[in-house]
């Protein structure tokens, strides 16, 4: 964690991104030969083929579920991007056994059918790398997280006794961490001491109700009912 707070949190969405991209890329290369293939007529494929497909399907799959829990537990969009990059490569292999299948049952004439399998691989591919990449971007624009995070945020400073009101509340998201800005409303009387020890109590509060919050900067203001 300590690289992020040296100034390199904007490397987890760079990375995201960067994954992404090369999805994209995939998808596209995937397409480009799938189409050369299909205008090229070439030889039907071997049936032990299949069998090799198979354990690569079931490994890549392994594979993705294991990195998508750990993405899922770390709130990594990096981690989460490398998941999807190994279920894009069981995604294109399932299309090539389905087209291999294809091919071998229907016999002369078929020989392209994994290819056109191939191509509809390459689609899915492509749209799973673009909804990989907005969040990313966004993550690199400093978008405010999902609204759940920021109603804990509020409901926890909220909780603490002495405090009379909040607003303007301010999240962004840097890497998998959180850093919240916030105006804090108190009694108009308290000390500067005891203003302080309030501020920090809504800082422990932010903090046990959302962990993954680092840094919580609090202005305190005097509460005015009106």
């Amino acid at each position: 964690m300590q690289s992020i707070r040296d100034g390199y949190g904007r490397a987890e969405s760079l990375a995201a991104a960067v994954v992404s991209l090369m999805l994209l890329g995939a998808a596209m290369g995937i397409a480009v030969a799938a189409v050369g293939e299909i205008i090229t007529p070439h030889h039907m494929p071997a049936p032990f083929t299949l069998i090799v497909i198979a354990i690569v399907v079931l490994v890549k799959e392994v594979l993705f579920r294991g990195v998508l829990r750990v993405a899922d537990e770390t709130g990594s969009t990096a981690v989460k991007a490398d998941a999807w990059h190994h279920r894009s490569d069981a995604i294109t292999s399932a299309a090539a056994f389905v087209g291999i299948s294809i091919a071998l049952r229907g016999g002369p004439g078929w020989e392209a059918a994994d290819d056109w399998a191939s191509l509809v691989a390459a689609v899915v591919i492509a749209l799973n790398g673009l909804r990989l990449l907005r969040p990313a971007i966004q993550d690199l624009m400093d978008r405010m997280p999902e609204r759940s995070v920021i109603d804990q945020i509020e409901i926890s400073a909220k909780s603490v006794d002495g405090v009379r009101a909040i607003e303007k509340v301010r999240v962004r998201r840097l890497g998998i961490e959180y850093y919240v800005d916030l105006h804090v409303q108190a009694d108009p009387a308290l000390s500067l001491r005891d203003a302080h020890i309030l501020s920090g109590k809504v800082k422990g509060a932010i903090r046990a109700a959302v962990p993954r919050v680092v840094g919580v900067l609090i202005h305190m203001e005097p509460y005015e009912q009106d």
